[in-house]
């Protein structure tokens, strides 16, 4: 630096003193601006590197029914890297199926309805139409979500929930939009149509069983009036028929298997279990990452294209509402800074209520024996063999879709039957030889809505789904009574036939029909809705039909939370089939179509037959 002392000229020792001391300060304060500077870059410059190797190009919260889905069809890009967080343990145990025989072993479906290690085990809040019942909803929280818990029955819905969804709004989900979707992600054990799909990963297939009470079932239906339809998934639902299972050579064939391990070494993609997301992170409203706690630590990551939610119809919109979108007043009162006021979170609730219809059976051919001590442990050590024999099914192998009077366009009733006696969700041991149908409305105009306790992301969210409040809603369960007692006085079923158990000849009368429902009526596990698609002009919608969250930027939700309605059927198919349709919206690939495909229709709306 003695270039810059030329030119400089003392005219006296004092003078000179000082002008080199105020120089040396001078000099060191720009040297320690420079390196303050330099100090500051280096901070910001290690702080961006922290965060992009801490940062994706989109998180997945939730590896359930649309989740798993997701992660397998956004890694297939290997320039996309993807980070899939979810909160329960996974489905193996040391990699094996067998150790989680109570999650894969199709008969063992109960164990874990009633379990809270991988499941939310939620309660509503006690229903004033239902003499003030509190309803348990088991939700998967696990590797698989609710495909990993559920009785593995694999309906897609009818044609008409499609069309109904896009007239509500979602534009292109109508079913010539969705069909292709249903198709692309399923393989079907009896070949590929136009209806089924044959290269897939999620395998379908038919009971194997051939139960005499099955088959007395179809048969007694038949006898009844109804029409046998040989593919409730395909052109006909209405009538009964052998029932499609998501389960592969003698095992539960979740989203878990069918997705997430098949896809788990890709390089692109990271998973992480018992990780609980506890709040979206926002730059206003521009989406940019998710907090989470896990091993008691909290942490956060970032994405930089974006954030799914995938946790289904409860925790995404509890997450959302967590994270400041939602009921603006709401969230103030609770002391959540609001992000967006968006009033339809955790609104439009709905649900599928059902009731058992029992009889005693004559003949020692139910599963009673099966569940005795012993026979259990020969089921379980089979099964564990050889994946094969009366573990390998669920056993729900028959069922059927019915109209509930004339008029009605398409079925609005379901039946499952069971040539076995449930009680209490399977957490009180049967009692006898009996079977079973359970049954229930698949549309009905009782609507809820779920709100935030509290704003601890651990306390469970307040859940009113407001069942029973429409005389609509109680006149088609006593149909479901009706129409369910006429079928099983069939003669199919006169070798089988013991006294009524549920609800028991003793209810007759309209009146005991409604109180028995009231008293035993149950959820089909089937909650959706609460963030409803539709355009942005309804102020009731929550994600618009490319999925996107309405009124902030890089945030989707994709799960059975967005259906406008419920559809006419088990929501595990159709999820699936959202995710699929979801997965080619974020990758910029134009929509499958298939136009003109052939939908069965009642030659007469005059008979309910």
């Amino acid at each position: 630096m003695s270039y810059l002392m030329k030119g400089f000229k003392c005219h006296s020792p004092a003078m000179c003193r000082v002008a080199g001391s105020l120089f040396k300060i001078r000099t060191l304060k720009n040297t320690l601006g420079i390196h303050e500077h330099q100090f500051k870059i280096s901070r910001a410059s290690s702080q961006l590197s922290s965060e992009k190797a801490n940062s994706y190009n989109y998180i997945i919260v939730g590896a359930g029914s649309a989740g798993c889905v997701l992660a397998n069809r956004l890694t297939e890009d290997p320039q996309s890297t993807v980070l899939l967080l979810e909160a329960g343990p996974k489905d193996t145990l040391l990699g094996s199926v067998r150790l989680m025989w109570k999650i894969h072993m199709p008969a063992a479906l109960t164990y874990n309805l009633c379990d809270e290690k991988y499941n939310w085990y939620y309660h509503t809040t006690p229903q004033r139409h239902m003499d003030n019942r509190v309803m348990y909803w088991p939700r998967g929280r696990v590797w698989g979500g609710s495909s990993s818990l559920n009785a593995m029955v694999y309906i897609r819905g009818h044609a008409e929930d499609y069309n109904r969804w896009s007239r509500q709004g979602a534009l292109g989900w109508d079913y010539e939009h969705c069909l292709p979707y249903f198709k692309k992600a399923q393989t079907h054990e009896l070949g590929p149509d136009q209806y089924r799909g044959g290269s897939g990963p999620l395998h379908v297939s038919r009971g194997k069983t051939n139960h005499p009470l099955h088959r007395a079932f179809l048969e007694a239906a038949q006898q009844a009036g109804y029409p046998f339809t040989d593919d409730m998934n395909g052109y006909q639902q209405e009538g009964f028929g052998w029932m499609d299972m998501t389960i592969h050579q003698g095992q539960r064939w979740s989203t878990a298997s069918a997705y997430l391990r098949p896809a788990i070494s890709r390089p692109n993609f990271s998973v992480a279990e018992k990780t609980l997301v506890t709040k979206i992170l926002f730059q206003g409203t521009k989406c940019i990452g998710v907090e989470y706690v896990k091993n008691g630590q909290r942490k956060k990551v970032f994405a930089n294209k974006e954030v799914i939610l995938s946790g289904g119809a409860i925790n995404s919109p509890q997450l959302l509402m967590l994270s400041g979108i939602g009921n603006a007043d709401d969230l103030k009162k609770l002391g959540i800074p609001v992000v967006c006021h968006l009033p339809g979170v955790g609104q439009n609730l709905q649900d599928h209520l059902e009731v058992y219809v029992q009889q005693k059976c004559t003949k020692p051919i139910t599963l009673y024996t099966a569940q005795k001590p012993l026979n259990m442990v020969k089921i379980g050590l089979e099964w564990l063999w050889k994946f094969t024999g009366e573990g390998a099914t669920s056993h729900l192998e028959s069922g059927g879709f019915i109209r509930s009077e004339p008029g009605v366009p398409h079925p609005d009733i379901q039946f499952h039957f069971l040539p076995s006696q449930v009680i209490d969700h399977g957490r009180v041991a049967s009692t006898m030889e009996a079977y079973q149908v359970h049954v229930g409305p698949m549309r009905s105009t009782s609507v809820g809505w779920l709100k935030l306790r509290s704003s601890d992301p651990n306390d469970h969210p307040i859940i009113e789904p407001n069942y029973l409040s429409t005389e609509r809603d109680l006149w088609e369960f006593r149909q479901c009574v009706k129409l369910t007692r006429e079928i099983f006085a069939q003669k199919a079923f006169e070798k089988f036939r013991g006294p009524e158990v549920r609800p028991g000849n003793h209810v007759q009368s309209d009146k005991e029909i409604d109180d028995f429902i009231r008293q035993k009526a149950d959820s089909a596990y089937h909650p959706s809705c609460t963030c409803k698609m539709g355009q942005p002009s309804d102020s009731t919608a929550v994600v618009d039909p490319q999925t996107k969250v309405i009124g902030v930027e890089n945030l989707r939700v994709v799960d059975a939370s967005i259906m406008p309605s419920v559809v006419t059927g088990n929501l595990n198919a159709p999820t699936i089939m959202i995710a699929e349709k979801a997965a080619d919206i974020i990758k910029g690939l134009p929509a499958l179509q298939e136009k003109n495909v052939p939908v069965y229709k009642p030659k007469t709306l005059e008979t309910q037959r």
